[in-house]
């Protein structure tokens, strides 16, 4: 299985590669509480995300409550087609897509 990572790229830019799933979503959500502490907006790119599956969704619901918890902005962009349909079957995609 191919490493999953999730990389800061600038001030306020991480980027996710790899799969966003049961296996990975626990490891993710440890690694950016410290990645995005020190970020004021919190913009994730997920172009290289290769499989999603419904906790990867979980986790992208966990950090936009933790935007708002620490008053921060979180942002996704480039949403695989896989987890936008994950997000519209759950009626949550209004959340993820700006």
């Amino acid at each position: 299985m191919a490493q999953t990572t999730l990389t800061r790229n600038g001030a306020d830019q991480f980027v996710i590669s790899g799969n966003l799933s049961f296996a990975t979503a626990t490891e993710l959500l440890k690694q950016s509480e410290q990645l995005f502490e020190s970020a004021n907006v919190i913009n994730v790119n997920l172009a290289a995300v290769t499989h999603a599956d419904s906790a990867g969704l979980a986790l992208l619901l966990e950090w936009l409550r933790y935007g708002k918890r620490t008053n921060k902005t979180v942002r996704y962009h480039e949403l695989p087609a896989q987890l936008r349909s994950l997000a519209a079957i759950s009626e949550v995609e209004s959340l993820l897509v700006s």
